[in-house]
């Protein structure tokens, strides 16, 4: 059999699989399928400093090839996900990966300081939340507030750090060296498309927020693009994710650029993907007589 692992910021990973924020909670439900260890990595629900009941609802809609979702950060906040959940979680043989998300750069600052005194073993910084100070320009939309959110943090944090990617931008290259510049590990991307449905009824959006992110096998194109480019413009890690549904997926991903991958809606539709993805991988590098999946990585061979 292939070796799967791969190491991401120095943190070894049992395979490139890592269920991503905001589709798995933090784990609890799952494990009632398999162990959660078939994970690399599990990166949990997006957690803010106090808790947040979220949006109200309805908050979730379908579409074609995916979803909409303007949750809204519900989550039970980091003293609570420190005292209950992460102490099971270290027990399942999997990375804990801590996904942070605020309203201002203390906030991310202070959930920063408060997780690196704990044994999560990354952190992954959502920054595509409102800047409350700034009358809500997002921080992850420039490669100034990229940047400065990056440097902020990285003087707070301890643990590996992640800076997790917004699409919603004209160019991802030059935000995610803007990134790496001040301190990020690794990036993930991306992060969901700003998306909207309409009912045809009422005459008015479904979702009450009005917008939400579309995730699922329709932006899968787009992310394949932008992992692409953004391994051809950094020298850190790259995790791709976006719509990965299947084996032939994950593999698309990692030749594109991708070190390592999430997956997410597809758990919504099917909870064992990730054991498909990860038997039908192994099968795909032994076939191919390939060693190790990192020999998959940014192997694209561009035409022209």
């Amino acid at each position: 059999m292939a070796d799967l692992s791969v190491k991401i910021a120095g943190v070894t990973f049992k395979n490139p699989i890592i269920a991503a924020s905001g589709t798995i909670g933090f784990g609890h439900e799952y494990s009632e399928f398999y162990p959660l260890s078939v994970f690399g990595g599990i990166s949990c629900k997006g957690t803010t400093l106090y808790e947040r009941p979220g949006n109200p609802p309805p908050r979730i809609a379908e579409t074609p090839m995916g979803m909409l979702n303007a949750v809204g950060l519900q989550n039970p906040g980091v003293q609570h996900f420190i005292e209950k959940d992460l102490p099971w979680l270290k027990q399942q043989d999997t990375v804990a990966i801590a996904n942070v998300a605020g309203s201002t750069q203390e906030d991310y600052c202070r959930m920063a300081e408060i997780l690196s005194d704990t044994d999560i073993d990354m952190i992954e910084l959502n920054i595509s939340c409102p800047n409350v100070k700034e009358g809500g320009v997002q921080f992850g939309t420039s490669c100034e507030s990229v940047g400065a959110i990056t440097k902020a943090v990285r003087q707070h944090c301890k643990k590996p750090l992640i800076i997790k990617l917004s699409p919603n931008v004209a160019d991802i290259a030059s935000i995610a060296k803007a990134a790496e510049a001040e301190g990020a590990d690794a990036v993930s991307l991306i992060n969901t498309l700003t998306g909207m449905r309409i009912d045809i009824r009422t005459r008015r959006p479904i979702i009450t927020n009005n917008t939400g992110g579309l995730s699922g096998p329709a932006v899968f194109p787009v992310a394949v693009r932008m992992v692409w480019q953004v391994k051809n413009a950094v020298n850190i890690p790259v995790i791709g994710m976006g719509g990965i549904t299947t084996w032939q997926d994950a593999v698309e991903m990692m030749i594109a650029g991708a070190d390592a991958i999430q997956i997410g809606t597809a758990l919504f539709t099917d909870p064992y993907a990730p054991v498909k993805i990860a038997e039908g991988l192994n099968r795909y590098l032994d076939d191919n007589h390939i060693g190790s999946v990192t020999e998959l990585t940014h192997t694209i061979q561009p035409n022209g």
